[in-house]
């Protein structure tokens, strides 16, 4: 798997993959939702995947090969609510090689390369919208608004509260630093966890594998996209 993170506020970073004889893979849990399109036996699909509150085992069919926008937070498709997404997905219409179609229009189908190009499109025609709020609001701003109207602009955007993106975003970091080699009791000390079962509990819950297991190569296994930001 290859990715990279993106200059434009609407995208947190666009991925790229292929599978070999890996049968499924460990989906760990993610805030972002996601536009993917994907090739399998000479047949291209295209969806939009919701949130993943927790992580799940998925199948990956064999010889296959994927593309995927992973959209910022905050980001999100007005004529797609988001909660109606979270754990799941809405499958893309007529997908070709060339061309898919998009709330009633044919685009092209993006790549790893022109990923911004095809969302800048999206924006300009709509289909895109940003709310500023929420990635103020995780950068640590305090806006002016009711609690209950900022957790309700959340779930909007989002699909999730604030306090369920906080939490799956601690335990993705956390994994990333165990793989890194950090040890478990300073992941528990700079992360806010209470103390070692805490984080246990919060990788088994989010990203599906334990502490020892994240340690070992051999053992953790295929997991999806994880990334230090």
């Amino acid at each position: 798997m290859e990715s990279r993170p993106s200059e434009l506020p609407y995208i947190e970073r666009v991925w790229r993959s292929r599978s070999d004889d890996v049968g499924q893979m460990m989906s760990v849990a993610t805030s972002h939702w996601e536009l993917v399109v994907w090739e399998h036996n000479g047949q291209v699909r295209a969806a939009v995947l919701g949130p993943e509150p927790m992580a799940s085992r998925a199948p990956v069919p064999e010889d296959a090969e994927f593309f995927g926008i992973s959209f910022a937070l905050g980001t999100s498709m007005p004529h797609i609510p988001v909660s109606l997404l979270v754990g799941g997905g809405a499958a893309i219409p007529d997908v070709t090689r060339r061309s898919l179609w998009l709330k009633g229009s044919s685009w092209h189908v993006p790549g790893y390369d022109n990923a911004e190009a095809f969302v800048l499109r999206m924006v300009r025609e709509g289909i895109v919208d940003l709310d500023p709020v929420v990635p103020a609001v995780l950068d640590g701003a305090c806006p002016d608004v009711s609690a209950r109207t900022l957790q309700r602009r959340f779930v909007a955007a989002t699909g999730l509260t604030q306090g369920a993106i906080r939490q799956i975003h601690r335990a993705r970091q956390a994994a990333v630093l165990i793989q890194e080699g950090v040890p478990a009791q300073e992941i528990v000390h700079r992360s806010g966890y209470f103390d070692q079962p805490h984080l246990a509990r919060a990788l088994r819950r989010y990203i599906g594998r334990t502490a020892t297991q994240l340690s070992d190569a051999d053992t953790a296994g295929q997991l999806s996209l994880l990334y230090k930001t």
